[in-house]
């Protein structure tokens, strides 16, 4: 595989990292009385095939520390065999790593089914932690805040990576929505930018174009050139069963929402036009911080609710799903005890999701909020380790499913 490196060398070098502050994926042996009762080894009872299948069942950090028993478990956790043929069954709850804004590239990662957290770094091209980032089963694609030229698509646990060539439109633009879309058979990825530009000198029309890239062919290509008036791209896109779904932003207030959803189907791969008037969805009320996602093939929308007179002002966070691509059914509210925890005026939050979890965290405080949609059910996680290193400071996140059997 491209750019491929061995994930438990990570863990190793992880390991010799660690400090008080992390939870890391070492784990601490509990000190008690010795016991000289004879010990059987299991190297000695168990074939590989057997202590795969067991090794399989255990959670991502557990197959870690596995590794780094001994050469042979090291050797069979590391093998591209135990990776493809236990994948089904390593399937895991997603993880939601959380960062500050800051130049340091790294960040905790938390676990649902453990609830706890871990310390984890991003891979080394990744300088800072401010870059567009999107995900999808198992791999993280990141792009650079600045010329957005650079893009690298990484799997989180086992640091393999891949840069992207550079994509086509204009480097600098003033809006970039990042997506990306992963086949769980074939491994095979598509990547979406879609890049918003003001026209000089004209406030209400905005360059829009939206470029795919395929790696199968490893090339981009530009689907869509249009220009808009009276909206604007945004930073915030999603691809669901093919379709890449991104928002739109109103300029001036002669909209009645600030918001607005447009698709495009991406198995057409033929250049549309009239994106506005074909592929429009009205957002379902007055929205701050519209955030998009996929959950189990279903496009989630999460925003905070604005009033009516008072946009900027949140009143409630809600979450919504479309239906028949037309319709936004309500499917979730924030309790108005959690809601509490994120301020109610003029306050921003981050969240993102997939499988059947929902991520919300405010950008004041590293305080995390999940809600489980099949089961209906609000909660606060654990408490992060990351602590307030002065008043202002911004905390930051996404959520990504830890696999190891994927490489870009």
């Amino acid at each position: 595989m491209k750019g491929e490196t061995s994930w438990v060398s990570h863990c190793l070098d992880d390991n010799s990292k660690d400090n008080e502050d992390f939870d890391s994926f070492s784990e601490v042996n509990d000190e008690g009385n010795k016991d000289d009762s004879p010990v059987v080894s299991v190297d000695l009872i168990l074939p590989d095939d057997l202590l795969e299948r067991i090794v399989a069942y255990l959670p991502i950090a557990s197959v870690f520390r596995v590794g780094c028993v001994c050469k042979r478990w090291h050797e069979i956790v590391s093998s591209r065999r135990f990776l493809w043929n236990v994948s089904p069954v390593l399937s895991q709850k997603p993880w939601y790593f959380m960062f500050t804004s800051s130049d340091e590239p790294i960040g905790y990662a938390y676990d649902p089914v453990l609830r706890k957290w871990y310390g984890i770094e991003l891979p080394y091209m990744v300088k800072t932690s401010r870059w567009f980032i999107a995900s999808s089963s198992g791999l993280v694609c990141f792009m650079d805040n600045d010329s957005r030229s650079e893009l690298y698509v990484c799997n989180l646990i086992t640091k393999c990576c891949f840069r992207l060539c550079e994509p086509p439109g204009l480097r600098f633009c003033d809006y970039s929505a990042l997506a990306i879309s992963v086949d769980r058979i074939s491994a095979n990825y598509t990547v979406t930018v879609v890049k918003s530009r003001q026209v000089p000198e004209n406030y209400f029309q905005w360059d829009l174009s939206i470029h795919v890239y395929d790696s199968v062919t490893m090339t981009w290509t530009t689907i869509v050139t249009e220009m808009l008036t009276g909206w604007r791209g945004g930073d915030e896109s999603v691809i669901c069963n093919g379709v890449l779904y991104f928002l739109i932003y109103s300029i001036g207030s002669f909209q009645e929402h600030r918001h607005g959803l447009v698709s495009y189907d991406l198995s057409s791969r033929s250049s549309s036009r009239n994106l506005l008037t074909r592929h429009f969805v009205s957002v379902p009320c007055s929205l701050t911080c519209g955030r998009l996602m996929n959950l189990k093939g279903t496009l989630a929308m999460v925003g905070g609710i604005g009033k009516q007179d008072r946009q900027d002002i949140i009143i409630g966070i809600g979450i919504w799903v479309l239906e028949d691509g037309k319709e936004w059914r309500e499917v979730g509210r924030m309790p108005h005890k959690f809601f509490q925890g994120f301020g109610e005026l003029d306050d921003v939050f981050a969240s993102s999701g997939t499988d059947d979890l929902i991520y919300i965290q405010s950008y004041g405080a590293p305080a995390l909020l999940v809600f489980d949609l099949k089961k209906k059910q609000w909660r606060w996680s654990q408490k992060c380790p990351v602590t307030k290193r002065f008043p202002l400071q911004l905390f930051s996140g996404f959520c990504f499913e830890p696999r190891l059997e994927i490489s870009p």
